[in-house]
């Protein structure tokens, strides 16, 4: 792996953080140049360091606009020096309130959602229809029509549905929450 020292901070950084003076923004070069008096547009940077004075830019453009920061603001900010989204950060505090309801109404629509279901529940399917005309053919528990894995399918469709409707109020909720949140 191929290195290069910043202009910047005098430091190394891999050949694939290289930037040179010239791609950066005229504001975040501005922003650069407060600390940094002698940049010009052929000095190379790092990515980090880069992201570092946009970051800088975005707090100093921010507190210039509103006058002192709320902590939401100061939340996306440090979400942005850490390549996070808000949303991440914002339902990772909920996510501890859920009750076991909750938490069971999310485990079922995720994998009732799923491709893994749809697989095992197809394969139990056709196990059930093959072991009833050919396996147990005169001696079957469930000839053709296959009534009994009608009244199955139904049973599971009557209780997969709320808890599915259910999972989707809360995540209705959640998406409500941090809208407000945001705004």
């Amino acid at each position: 792996m191929q290195f290069f020292k910043s202009d910047l901070s005098g430091k190394t950084f891999p050949v694939t953080q290289k930037i040179s003076g010239n791609a950066v923004r005229q504001c975040i070069a501005d922003e650069i140049k407060k600390e940094h008096p002698d940049f010009n547009a052929h000095n190379l940077l790092s990515l980090e360091e880069v992201n570092h004075y946009r970051n800088l830019y975005i707090q100093n453009s921010l507190a210039k606009e509103l006058g002192t920061l709320t902590d939401l603001e100061k939340q996306v900010v440090q979400t942005l020096q850490n390549d996070q989204l808000i949303t991440d950060k914002l339902s990772e505090d909920k996510s501890d309130k859920l009750t076991y309801g909750q938490r069971l109404a999310d485990k079922v629509a995720s994998f009732g959602g799923s491709w893994t279901f749809i697989s095992i529940f197809g394969i139990f399917l056709l196990v059930w229809m093959l072991t009833n005309i050919i396996i147990l053919a005169n001696r079957s528990f469930d000839p053709y029509p296959f009534i009994l894995l009608n009244l199955i399918l139904s049973c599971l469709a009557a209780i997969q549905a709320p808890i599915i409707m259910m999972s989707q109020n809360r995540q209705e909720q959640k998406d409500q929450n941090v809208h407000r949140t945001i705004i």
